[in-house]
């Protein structure tokens, strides 16, 4: 059985929408979910599913070992980010060398780095009236959204879209795609 331990600092919804996927998988599991904000609804999300959450502050989560110990007690086999805005830490970078994923709403190297996130690169996409955006599933390094990319799906983005309209289209993109490729990098393992 392999292990996912998913890091979640929002709303959730790509964490139910892989829980949900594996619910029934012999192979694959939602093992742990981690969260580094007490009012995180992914947290709801999380009991509501029936997994264990655990909340890590900002001092556990940089200055010790607990959250690396939680991952290699648990033998947890892929870590992956959804909607987890933190640098990974060394450590745990070290430990799980391309065993560490994130979704990006956007076409990187396009529109990534440190505060584009969510609304924000939606907004900046239809400001400058590009044509066409998407996600990025990527593995993640000591850098924001500068990991190598796994895979990437497109979208079109019409002169009528607004960021809530964009946010839609890659959301659909979003629960579409991350579980698949999730099974696909936990396959080549």
């Amino acid at each position: 059985m392999k292990k996912i331990a998913i890091f979640a600092s929002g709303n959730g919804t790509n964490l139910q929408r892989i829980a949900e996927y594996f619910k029934e998988s012999d192979e694959i599991k939602v093992d742990i979910v981690i969260v580094n904000k007490k009012d995180a609804y992914a947290i709801e999300r999380a009991k509501n599913l029936g997994i264990e959450y655990i909340y890590y502050n900002r001092e556990e989560f940089y200055n010790s070992e607990k959250v690396l110990k939680t991952l290699m007690e648990r033998e947890i086999d892929l870590i992956v980010l959804a909607g987890f805005l933190w640098l990974m830490p060394k450590n745990i970078l070290k430990q799980f060398p391309n065993k560490i994923i994130n979704i990006h709403p956007a076409l990187l190297p396009k529109y990534g780095g440190k505060g584009m996130y969510g609304h924000h690169v939606h907004q900046a996409i239809v400001e400058n009236k590009e044509k066409e955006s998407g996600i990025s599933i990527h593995f993640v390094n000591e850098n924001y959204d500068e990991g190598e990319i796994i895979f990437q799906a497109k979208c079109e983005v019409g002169p009528e879209d607004t960021a809530e309209t964009l946010a839609d289209k890659i959301h659909i993109l979003e629960q579409e795609h991350f579980p698949k490729i999730i099974e696909s990098v936990l396959g080549r393992k």
